[in-house]
């Protein structure tokens, strides 16, 4: 790395620097500009411009690989599949996994979770409580992002019931449903317009 001392007048002025990244948005904006009018007139449809995206009205798909919003995996009974081990708990940087274990009414199953709690306000969606679970219990395949409305902290807290269902929404509508049903919330909410 160079010391200040080592650089230029030219270099230490910035001045040049400025002017051209000044150059680069400008070119930017005003082939998009260029673009977007001859797209209006039916031309240049071969080339696209960039856009911005209208979120919440509109959003684009999330790739396979984002790590979205946490879901508990169903047994085909409609069970949990968690087996309350709390490796997911022990694996969390941010110690936002809540788990209390209880003894399972089924002889053949030793424990299940009686309370599974993630606090999202402290949650950092790192996938290591996905990476730790040896029964493929926990995923953050939903594809979408945290909630982003609450009141007060306790609203930002899913419980089992809500990992569950979201589980049990997805296998029912898809994935995409789960962004579609989140976006009519936040409308209902009056978030999104």
């Amino acid at each position: 790395m160079r010391r200040p001392e080592d650089l230029t007048f030219r270099e230490r002025i910035y001045v040049p620097e400025i002017i051209r990244g000044l150059f680069v948005t400008g070119g930017y904006f005003w082939r998009n500009l260029f673009l977007h009018i001859l797209h209006q007139i039916g031309l240049a449809r071969d080339k696209s411009a960039m856009i911005t995206v209208q979120y919440p009205e509109e959003y684009i798909a999330y790739g396979p690989g984002y790590r979205g919003s946490h879901r508990l995996t169903l047994k085909d009974d409609g069970s949990v599949r968690c087996t309350a081990c709390f490796l997911c708990a022990t694996a969390c940087p941010a110690r936002c996994i809540n788990i209390e274990a209880g003894e399972h009414p089924d002889d053949s199953v030793e424990k299940y979770p009686v309370h599974y709690e993630i606090d999202t306000l402290r949650c950092i969606y790192c996938g290591m409580c996905v990476e730790a679970c040896p029964c493929d219990a926990i995923r953050m395949d939903t594809a979408i992002h945290p909630m982003i409305s609450g009141y007060s902290r306790e609203d930002f807290i899913e419980d089992k019931r809500v990992l569950m269902d979201r589980s049990r929404f997805m296998e029912e509508n898809g994935t995409d449903s789960l962004m579609d049903e989140m976006l009519s919330r936040y409308r209902d909410q009056g978030v999104a317009k």
